[in-house]
């Protein structure tokens, strides 16, 4: 499991311990290996029962210098958050009374509209992306507001602190309850525009900007045209910038409400998939927050297409919205990944959808016993290379493969004062068990993105 090259100059080296999912194990240990980071950042090796003098000729590292993981220590890929609303953050864990429009209109809409202040801004992304990535996301999929410049914010905050981010500038034309916050559809279309060629310009090497209409309910039928014209590439001819693969991300059946609003507004469409569908938004690149009410047929589409639903488990109960039975969405072998939905859902850590996504399939199957619960280990897949995938991101991150860029967690189950307590025979099975049960930001004690330590902070 490596790939060897004369030029090759080896960064880090790591032994122990490490858990990851394959396309054909949703959880795989890996037991007295050693992995290799090239000074690109990405895995150059990893070998189990290594001979590490051995290696560390072929590849010229010192054997001395490699980190040594502790017994309750190991390695696990980063998390994948594949939808969060950056600009809610604000106000996490309060404003959780009120159904989705409701909620909309009371809370989400008047502080979104504040983000044309640039120092407003700046104070709520930098606190986002430093939390997100104490609690282990290294990737993160970003809504942010209709501003531009502060959107352009977001994308500079997550390249400072290391962070791989998706972000958008969010598109919306409609809105009667908050008519300062909107814009026209050709303000939109421009700053859409302003918004991608700028941020691409910057080259950043892990952050990149994504089509961002709301939801269907904000966007007139000519703006998601427009969008899905930009999703496509037919509508952005810029020169001097780099190739930008698009990836489209909104909101789709999050409650029955929303649902029957959507059938009002768009009459000639046959389901709320198929607004998006009639628009060129629904790629295999997109990805879709939320799905509770997706029929059959329309999850049919969905694997047609290609297309990724964010699963936001905290986020669909905290306001009411409704379970997504995420066990017929991976039957329907439609791409999944978690998603905490800041502020819907009350936590920015992956480690809390992770629980709260046992916690709606044991609902379930509480309703109907014949339901196949979700075991930890697949919703550790979720969190990771699941999230990988539905953000077409799997070719880059997701595991520890050879060739793909480590993004990781070192985790230790037994730091001083953590969360856990660990107790004999306990295998590594059982440890990641707890972590994921019972862990949190204590004991993840390093975050590595493509090859780069972001945690501990070394920006204050």
């Amino acid at each position: 499991m490596s790939l060897n090259d004369a030029t090759t100059r080896i960064e880090h080296v790591f032994s122990g311990t490490f858990a990851h999912s394959t396309q054909s194990a949703a959880l795989e240990i890996l037991e007295n290996c050693v992995l290799g980071v090239d000074d690109e950042g990405k895995i150059a090796f990893i070998e189990k029962d290594p001979d590490v003098d051995s290696l560390s000729k072929i590849w010229g590292f010192d054997a001395s210098e490699r980190i040594k993981l502790g017994q309750y220590e190991f390695l696990m890929p980063g998390m994948v958050d594949t939808h969060i609303h950056a600009s809610q953050y604000s106000y996490t864990g309060t404003a959780l009374d009120l159904p989705l429009l409701d909620w909309l209109n009371t809370y989400t809409f008047p502080v979104e509209a504040q983000y044309k202040d640039l120092d407003f801004a700046n104070n709520v992304y930098t606190k986002v992306v430093r939390r997100t990535l104490k609690n282990g996301t290294t990737t993160a999929c970003y809504f942010a507001t209709i501003h531009t410049d502060a959107s352009l914010l977001l994308g500079e905050l997550a390249d400072k602190f290391g962070q791989r981010a998706l972000v958008g500038k969010v598109c919306m034309d409609c809105n009667s309850a908050v008519p300062q916050y909107k814009e026209s559809p050709d303000q939109c279309k421009a700053e859409t525009d302003r918004f991608i060629i700028e941020l691409l310009k910057k080259e950043y090497s892990n952050v990149k900007p994504v089509v961002t209409p709301r939801f269907a309910p904000s966007c007139s039928a000519s703006l998601l045209s427009e969008l899905g014209e930009i999703a496509n590439n037919n509508k952005l001819h810029i020169q001097l910038i780099p190739v930008w693969e698009t990836t489209p991300q909104s909101h789709i059946s999050e409650n029955k409400q929303e649902v029957d609003l959507v059938k009002t507004l768009f009459q000639d469409c046959k389901s709320y998939t198929d607004v998006y569908l009639k628009h060129n938004l629904l790629t295999n690149k997109t990805v879709m927050a939320h799905g509770c009410h997706l029929t059959d047929e329309e999850l049919k589409i969905f694997h047609e297409r290609g297309s990724a639903i964010a699963h936001c488990p905290n986020s669909n109960i905290s306001i009411c919205s409704g379970m997504l039975n995420v066990r017929n969405v991976l039957n329907h072998k439609v791409k999944l990944g978690l998603g905490t939905d800041v502020a819907g859902g009350y936590s920015p850590s992956i480690l809390d959808a992770i629980r709260r996504a046992l916690d709606t399939s044991k609902a379930l199957t509480i309703q109907d016993p014949e339901h196949q619960t979700l075991t930890f280990e697949e919703v550790f897949r979720l969190a990771t290379l699941g999230g990988s995938e539905a953000l077409s991101l799997d070719d880059q991150i997701g595991n520890f493969v050879v060739g793909k860029d480590f993004d990781a967690l070192r985790v230790n189950v037994c730091v001083p004062g953590g969360p856990i307590d660990l107790f004999p025979g306990e295998g590594p099975k059982a440890v990641l068990e707890k972590f994921l049960n019972l862990g949190d930001d204590r004991n993840i004690t390093e975050v590595y993105v493509a090859g780069r330590r972001v945690v501990p902070f070394l920006n204050t």
